[in-house]
């Protein structure tokens, strides 16, 4: 929207060709999230808190979580109006990718939305079913994968790269649709899992979220592409500003959501970042370097994965509590050593991604 105003009036203030540069723009998207969920806030816990739409803690679950019971959730509102409104001010709003993944974002946030409404607002302990839930997260995430694979314009665009070997491209057909299904549908249930202590999710979703906005800015350009061996893909780098505005309006939530919360994500949140994470990896096709800058969401899911089947075979459980974050808090660690130790192993597997730029 911007971008197109002020390339107008640059004919008349040449200083306005500042908007054209990805990077300005990126930074503004992330500065405009943050100040919009700084500002929306806490009128909207307040908010929240006039609906009752307190948390709901498990019985079963750590004893220190009963002072969390009838804390605001839903509070992945204020992420989803953030990042929404700062993309559209300042993207290409020509840019197909841009559409994509905010595509992404808003419809599972819709899912998300729609479950906690019913089980916080209406007190219908059910919520969504969640054999629907899964029905419209596929959906969505095969509606997403189709219009990536038929609107690709390059080769490129549906083959999977691996990281550390230059030349190791495997092009994919239609195989590049399941992929795209798993890694948006995956990813949102991912985060969705982790999002069980303060500030634990939202933290790694915002290292991830800019990781990822350095590898589609890269992307986006032909000269760094090159140069750093990484897949070239036209008009990627637009997504810069998206992931610009999802770490900005995450840093914004985590002001509110930093141990002890004042608001809970909910699944609106946690389910649409990890989405559009997953969205956004898949365009910049750097599928891989998401496993690996995401562990903590692959470590979390993986826990739950493990105890189930373990459970279901041996009737034995690995881990005293999954997602693995409880199993360390019934070992005796407080909340907020769980929450941190769990950023540290973020901080550094966002690193190990970023090193993939250049081992290769």
């Amino acid at each position: 929207m911007l971008l197109e105003l002020t390339d107008w009036m640059a004919r008349h203030f040449t200083a306005l060709h500042l908007f054209q540069y990805i990077t300005f723009r990126t930074i503004m998207a992330a500065l405009t999230a943050l100040a919009l969920s700084l500002l929306c806030g806490p009128w909207l816990i307040n908010r929240l808190a006039a609906l009752k739409a307190g948390q709901v803690v498990r019985s079963d679950g750590p004893q220190t979580h009963l002072v969390k019971a009838g804390t605001p959730t839903m509070g992945g509102v204020m992420i989803l109006l953030s990042v929404t409104v700062a993309t559209l001010l300042w993207a290409d709003l020509h840019n197909r990718y841009v559409w994509v993944v905010l595509a992404v974002l808003l419809s599972f946030g819709a899912i998300g939305f729609y479950d906690d409404y019913r089980k916080l607002v209406l007190k219908d302990s059910r919520g969504l079913a969640s054999r629907w839930k899964y029905f419209w997260q596929s959906v969505f995430g095969l509606g997403a994968a189709l219009f990536l694979y038929h609107t690709a314009q390059l080769p490129a665009e549906t083959a999977l790269y691996v990281p550390l070997f230059k030349h190791v491209v495997l092009p994919l057909g239609l195989f590049f649709v399941v992929i795209t299904y798993f890694m948006i549908v995956g990813f949102s249930n991912a985060v969705n899992l982790t999002d069980g202590l303060d500030g634990l999710a939202i933290m790694p979703t915002v290292l991830v979220s800019g990781a990822l906005g350095v590898f589609a800015y890269l992307a986006g350009n032909k000269v760094f592409s090159e140069y750093l061996g990484i897949p070239s893909i036209p008009g990627a780098g637009e997504l810069a500003i998206f992931t610009g505005a999802l770490a900005g309006a995450g840093l914004g939530f985590l002001w509110f959501n930093t141990y002890p919360a004042q608001v809970f994500m909910g699944d609106v949140g946690a389910l649409a970042m990890g989405a559009a994470l997953g969205c956004v990896a898949v365009i910049v096709r750097q599928e891989v370097v998401l496993l690996v800058m995401g562990g903590v969401f692959v470590m979390e899911t993986a826990s739950v994965m493990i105890q189930v089947a373990s459970f279901k075979l041996t009737g034995k459980r690995v881990f005293r509590m999954a997602p693995i974050h409880h199993h360390f808090e019934l070992k005796g660690w407080p909340e907020p050593r769980v929450i941190v130790r769990f950023w540290i192993i973020s901080v550094v597997l966002v690193l190990i991604g970023l090193a993939t730029l250049k081992v290769r």
